[in-house]
């Protein structure tokens, strides 16, 4: 079961619904890597490739996180899935549909990031705070940069 965004989160909860959707998109970014097809394959090829590296480095840097203050990250798929609020990718998605889905998700993520500042900020947490804001804003330039895309 996917875990709930609410302001009364911790900042270990926050992280660690982090890591988890960054890992269930990371892999859902790989898909859409190798199966993307169409007259955009060149450009959401090398994109894609570009937001999971990203990924990647979120996931890391969250866990981290997350261990520095005492947490255990979700680090099995089976841990990734249950506590993601992000889905796996369907298979058969069209080129579009994958951007689509990928601003669904980079939205909902946001507005998670939104609750994990705010609990960071009530757990007087500076460093997680910041670090979320960061994610948040990139996400943000994502979700403006695929919308344009689609139009």
């Amino acid at each position: 079961m996917a875990t709930e965004t609410t302001a009364k989160q911790t900042v270990q909860q926050a992280l660690n619904l982090q890591v988890a959707n960054w890992s269930v998109l990371y892999t859902k970014l790989h898909h859409y890597h190798w199966y993307v097809k169409g007259s955009h394959f060149y450009t959401l090829h090398a994109k894609f490739e570009e937001l999971y590296d990203a990924a990647a480095d979120y996931v890391d840097e969250l866990a981290e996180r997350l261990l520095a203050l005492n947490g255990e990250p979700a680090s099995t798929m089976r841990e990734q899935l249950n506590v993601a609020t992000i889905k796996e990718a369907a298979g058969g998605e069209t080129a579009e549909e994958m951007v689509t889905q990928l601003i669904r998700d980079f939205k909902q993520m946001s507005k998670e990031l939104s609750a994990a500042i705010e609990a960071a900020d009530s757990e007087g947490d500076q460093p997680s705070a910041d670090m979320f804001t960061g994610i948040q804003a990139s996400v943000e330039k994502h979700i403006w940069m695929l919308a344009a895309f689609v139009g």
